[in-house]
């Protein structure tokens, strides 16, 4: 039985994971949960996984959570301090890294230096200080599994396979819901059309950056550290109908794929169960009923986002947690109201214009860009000088 952490257990990903969990009881065990502020369902996941540790975001919720939970024995912890305990606790061997953003960073590595595996959901983790990551894990012998679709698709296609056989990753992307929205109106389009994705039910910040493509910048640079390949060699395609998740082409010219429905229960599956396969009740994919299946490049114009996300990892050192870092604040002041569609990449762009790169060496170093890039942000938004 593998006794999990869940970080970011009220997220889709989380949700999903213990809807995993739920059907392979005699499988799964889960010790811990951190989440943020949704604490009605979090008590619901507490009731009936029965955990022994959780994390919520500060004092006033854990306290909330303490006198509505009594009678339960877990321990409650909170903040930033809370995750490493939620991800480090000594029962644990498999750690779903599934919170948002940079928040993620901390405890993923707590839990690498801990001595857990890690079924990784957090891309920002990888972004930000990808190379700090992979080593330490590297060094301790861990085993990093992707659960995103994308990286699961081509970590499924690499195996058997030798990596100096590797020509390309091709990785696919919707096009999100803008995809065939002609330019002039794209400045006018709202928070709640762009939460609007064809295909994936996701968290808002990711489908937000799914429909301008950083999601797609920031998997680009998941994947050169997660399967140590160069930049030059990963390449996206938009591919509307997302039914095949990723491509990885061989120097022979063959190219493997996988292919599959919509449903992120299946690379978190994988992720938990590697090197096995679970027996899932889910639709099956039906290719007689797919008329086509199309590919286009992207248009840069229209996703200046995935432009910047290869000449932040191009660049490297800490400009990619940059990138990161305004791309979240951006992000949030367009879900606010307060930032048109169309001025997301502006407002990157200025930031990264104006840091000064630094090698990457230690974590901290990566934290104080991160720090000095939504203090940046935030300073240009209040100028409006976008």
């Amino acid at each position: 039985m593998k006794r999990l952490a869940i970080l970011g257990s009220t997220g889709s990903i989380g949700v999903n994971t213990l809807d995993i969990v739920k059907q392979f009881p005699e499988r799964f065990k889960v010790v811990s949960l951190a989440a943020g502020v949704n604490i009605q369902l979090l008590k619901q996941q507490i009731l009936q996984f029965q955990p022994k540790m959780i994390s919520v975001l500060n004092k006033e919720l854990s306290e909330t959570l303490r006198r509505e939970l009594a009678s339960f024995p877990a321990d409650i912890v909170r903040g930033v301090e809370g995750l490493i305990q939620v991800a480090t606790h000594p029962e644990v061997d498999l750690v779903v890294s599934a919170l948002v953003g940079a928040v993620g960073l901390i405890p993923t590595l707590s839990a690498i230096k801990a001595g857990k595996n890690i079924a990784l959901a957090n891309k920002e983790s990888l972004v930000m200080a990808g190379g700090l990551v992979m080593e330490e894990a590297r060094r301790r012998q861990i085993q990093v599994l992707p659960v995103d679709s994308e990286h699961s698709a081509v970590f499924q296609a690499l195996l058997g396979h030798r990596k100096e056989d590797v020509h390309r990753i091709i990785l696919t992307a919707s096009g999100g819901p803008f995809l065939h929205l002609p330019l002039g109106k794209l400045q006018e389009v709202t928070a709640r059309e762009a939460l609007r994705h064809p295909h994936w039910e996701m968290g808002r910040k990711i489908t937000v950056d799914s429909a301008s493509l950083m999601n797609k910048g920031l998997e680009v640079i998941e994947a050169h550290w997660l399967f140590d390949v160069p930049v030059e060699k990963i390449d996206v395609h938009i591919h509307p109908q997302s039914v095949i998740h990723s491509m990885v082409e061989y120097v022979d010219g063959s190219i493997v794929s996988q292919l599959g429905i919509t449903d992120m229960r299946i690379p978190i599956s994988y992720a938990l169960a590697f090197p096995e396969r679970l027996t899932l009740p889910l639709p099956r994919l039906n290719l007689f009923q797919k008329e086509s299946l199309s590919f286009l490049p992207p248009d840069l114009e229209r996703f200046p986002c995935l432009d910047l996300a290869y000449r932040a990892i191009k660049i490297g050192g800490t400009m990619p947690a940059t990138l990161n870092a305004a791309n979240e604040i951006a992000v949030n002041a367009f879900l606010d109201g307060a930032l048109p569609f169309t001025k997301i990449p502006s407002l990157i762009r200025q930031v990264m214009e104006e840091h000064d790169v630094k090698p990457v060496q230690t974590l901290e170093e990566v934290l104080r860009a991160d720090h000095w890039a939504r203090e940046t942000a935030r300073t240009i938004l209040e100028r409006k000088t976008l």
